[in-house]
């Protein structure tokens, strides 16, 4: 039953606050998606391809053909835009135009690199608010968090064009004869699959360490988002990019296949479902192309004793609730020590009691929808299981709205190893519960899972807190603050999280050549 309470799980911490908003304004948010497409001021309707599209494409959309590239408003359920799948002909001529473009982009100076990324992250800030707008309106996130998110992006495009160089220098080689060097050079044309969760953060992440170091780049976006994949590529065109070097692709999983085939495509780069990340290694392996992978995540946060309880609170709701809980570096499961843990279960309820379901345009709400009715119905679904399984789930606030892709915050105990959910990711409002005997136990449960991706650890004893933290098998551990990113910071995990590292000095360095240059004399031995 959407919104209420379902057989077998709890409701509790209701808050008696009234005047959740109730009332979409998709005139004004659409009209600053509009704009910021550079289109006519229309609203809910389907967008003329011929902006953006070849005649292929133009051509499929005039005979009605499957178009599965759409933007709803989770809100409302809305339908705003739909786009066509690109053809085999249109990928052919995008590939051909990007391995052109890099021909031409690699001998450009980092100097005039950094001048195309400078001015795309100007652009984003001089009009956050509209970047922003489509955001929110594609997949659910709240307005204020996508304007943060969109400050972010722009933070990583000026970090790449200050920092870029000097990453990327000569390193010279102490060696006992000659003069030994390793330089480093692009390779090519990158693919990259990219996910709705942050739709423009994803896309600055991948592309502008990688354009900065002289690939090019062409991005599968994922098919709920397309307004915000088109917005970004505009966005390198407004910044004065040439043409080709980031491009869109709207493309069917077997074309990201035959693109992963491709001999001018030189590596790929996926954030996105363990299962996808599967398939698009091994196609790429069977291809001897490299890869990154940045996958799923169950973090843990672990509280001691002697943690500040109502600093831990506040971080566990903002780590479990950010984004609506739909963040891979998420707080999901909450190890709480047994001295303090009651506590703590009381206070986090109440604080997640006092959170407004609603409009995310409307800057009152604090619990948006997630970003569409399957993957709230997914969500609900687990709850279900775990439930079914021997877990007790408690619903807690007041009841969402019955409309749109809302869920309810809930709170799961009593998670057996057995459960199902143990061993899964919850993307949403959701968190898993352990009231934990000591440090030993955290850590055990903390790590029996088969993700790695980042982890929290509170105590009000720093030098312990660090022992444990690297005790915990993840690619990140943050102290007193949930896990969360920076441009300077590498994010990446281990295990089933998947392999590489995106942002920082790291970043840069996945997808060039580190070429060895050894000058010695012809008289040499060897």
């Amino acid at each position: 039953m959407r919104g209420g309470p379902r057989l077998g799980i709890q409701r509790a911490g209701i808050n008696q606050r009234s005047g959740i908003p109730g009332v979409a304004r998709e005139d004004e948010a659409t009209l600053g998606a509009r704009q910021i497409l550079g289109l006519p001021p229309t609203r809910a309707i389907t967008l003329s391809a011929a902006s953006f599209a070849p005649i292929e494409t133009i051509d499929r959309l005039a005979k009605g053909e499957d178009m599965p590239y759409q933007s709803v408003n989770p809100y409302n359920d809305e339908a705003l835009a739909t786009f066509p799948e690109i053809g085999d002909a249109d990928l052919e001529n995008a590939l051909s135009r990007a391995q052109s473009a890099y021909e031409m982009w690699r001998r450009q100076s980092f100097d005039e690199r950094a001048a195309v990324t400078r001015r795309a992250a100007t652009i984003l800030r001089e009009r956050q608010e509209e970047f922003a707008r489509l955001m929110t309106l594609e997949m659910g996130k709240l307005i204020g968090e996508s304007i943060e998110e969109v400050q972010l992006s722009a933070d990583i495009f000026d970090y790449y064009a200050d920092n870029a160089e000097d990453f990327l220098k000569p390193v010279r080689l102490d060696t006992g004869e000659g003069d030994a060097v390793v330089v480093n050079s692009p390779l090519g044309v990158l693919l990259g699959v990219q996910p709705w969760n942050f739709p423009y953060y994803q896309l600055a992440r991948f592309a502008v360490p990688n354009i900065m170091a002289g690939n090019v780049v062409m991005v599968k976006h994922a098919s709920n988002v397309p307004q915000c994949a088109l917005a970004f590529e505009r966005l390198y065109r407004e910044a004065g990019a040439p043409d080709d070097v980031y491009t869109n692709l709207f493309v069917t999983k077997e074309q990201v296949g035959k693109a992963i085939d491709d001999p001018r495509v030189q590596g790929v780069a996926l954030t996105g479902s363990e299962a996808a990340g599967r398939v698009v290694a091994a196609r790429a392996g069977n291809a001897i192309k490299k890869t990154t992978l940045e996958l799923g995540g169950s973090d843990p946060l672990i509280a001691m004793p002697d943690a500040d309880l109502g600093a831990t609170v506040h971080w566990a709701t903002w780590g479990r609730m950010n984004n609506c809980g739909q963040c891979c570096v998420a707080t999901k499961r909450l190890l709480i020590h047994e001295q303090i843990a009651d506590k703590f279960l009381e206070e986090f309820t109440a604080a997640l009691s006092g959170l407004t379901a609603g409009d995310p345009m409307d800057e009152r709400t604090t619990l948006p929808p997630m970003s569409s009715r399957s993957a709230a119905d997914t969500l609900k679904g687990q709850i279900a299981e775990a439930v079914d399984h021997g877990a007790q789930a408690t619903e807690v606030g007041e009841p969402v709205p019955a409309d749109g892709a809302f869920v309810q915050p809930t709170i799961l105990t009593g998670v057996t190893r057995d459960n199902p959910v143990y061993g899964e990711e919850l993307f949403g409002p959701v968190a898993m519960f352990f009231s934990v005997r000591d440090e030993d136990e955290a850590i055990a449960i903390a790590n029996d899972t088969g993700f790695g991706l980042g982890g929290a650890v509170f105590t009000s004893d720093i030098e312990h807190g660090k022992e444990i933290a690297q005790r915990v098998e993840s690619g990140m551990v943050f102290i007193n603050h949930p896990t969360w990113t920076a441009p300077e910071l590498p994010f990446g995990g281990i295990k089933r999280s998947g392999y590489g590292r995106e942002l920082s000095w790291l970043g840069i360095q996945e997808f060039v050549n580190k070429k060895l240059i050894d000058v010695l004399p012809a008289d040499a031995p060897l």
